[in-house]
């Protein structure tokens, strides 16, 4: 099962990391999003992504124009069809993602191999609405792609062993490292890191800290590179917020309950680095905290 070019759906945060790190690699890559302007925001960062990788001696200028020459895009999903291999890399709403399913299934090569970013969503619930179970997978990189090296494999219960293989060779491609998960909810790393974060967030509203605080306290006392706090903002709440709803549902735990606060500033728009303010103010010169 060759796969030599890649179609991504999506050309945010997480798209356009992937686009990058296929590109570099290698492969022949199809970029989409619903805006034209997306698309020139997203080609535009990746330049500037691997200029910082040029001068860090990471990667030859030369490479940099050959990465760049393989990516295109387009603003007809459809034209994703004849791709290896698709990657959807949109928003973390399950709707969403089936209705570019739905879209995307007619169009595809018998061959193609479907898989979702999703960082907590059931594989097996999303392939059941694809003409191909056994075909496709979860393939979830971290972010920020081009540095972080793990991407998480989540076979569903129909994926069939040779499309788990041939992903286990794309990761290898990549220089990356796959960690194999089971399909439930939030897999393993957001598993861990979400209800950290959630806890975080709780310290927060029950003024047993403030956001400094609770932040230098993790960095300081255990050796975290990022506080909990701002790393949901390099994240996003509303993607901390989703993930978390996907454990309460899907575990029926109330250790999983989404802090209240968490929940209102993701419905005043204050959803982090993104938006320029969650619980920080990223709108100054300096991150101010918020609370």
């Amino acid at each position: 099962m060759e796969i030599t070019s890649v179609g991504i759906v999506g050309a945010g945060q997480m798209g356009n990391g992937i686009a990058h790190v296929f590109a570099l690699a290698g492969f022949d890559v199809l970029m989409t999003d619903i805006t034209q302007e997306a698309l020139d925001k997203a080609l535009a960062l990746i330049g500037r992504n691997m200029d910082r990788q040029v001068a860090r001696g990471k990667v030859s200028a030369e490479d940099k124009a050959a990465a760049l020459g393989r990516i295109r895009t387009t603003l007809k999903l459809t034209d994703l069809g004849q791709t290896d291999l698709v990657i959807e890399a949109a928003t973390e709403r399950e709707t969403v993602k089936q209705a570019i399913f739905e879209d995307l299934l007619p169009h595809l090569k018998p061959t193609t191999i479907l898989t979702s970013n999703t960082s907590s969503i059931s594989i097996t619930r999303l392939a059941s609405r694809t003409n191909r179970p056994e075909k496709f997978m979860g393939f979830h990189f971290m972010n920020p792609v081009p540095v972080m090296q793990l991407v998480e494999l989540i076979r569903g219960i129909a994926t069939d062993e040779p499309t788990y293989r041939a992903m286990l060779g794309v990761v290898e491609r990549l220089g990356k490292t796959a960690a194999s998960a089971e399909d439930f909810p939030a897999f393993i790393v957001n598993r861990i890191l979400m209800p950290m974060i959630n806890e975080a967030v709780y310290t927060l509203y029950e003024g047993v800290g403030n956001v400094k605080s609770i932040d230098s306290s993790m960095k300081l006392g255990a050796n975290h590179p990022m506080g909990p706090l701002e790393l949901a903002d390099f994240i996003g709440l509303d993607t901390c917020l989703a993930i978390m709803n996907v454990l309460h549902e899907g575990l029926a735990d109330t250790k999983y309950r989404p802090c209240p606060l968490l929940t209102k500033y993701v419905e005043a728009g204050w959803l982090g680095r993104k938006t320029g303010r969650g619980f920080y103010d990223y709108r100054g010169e300096v991150p101010v905290p918020t609370r």
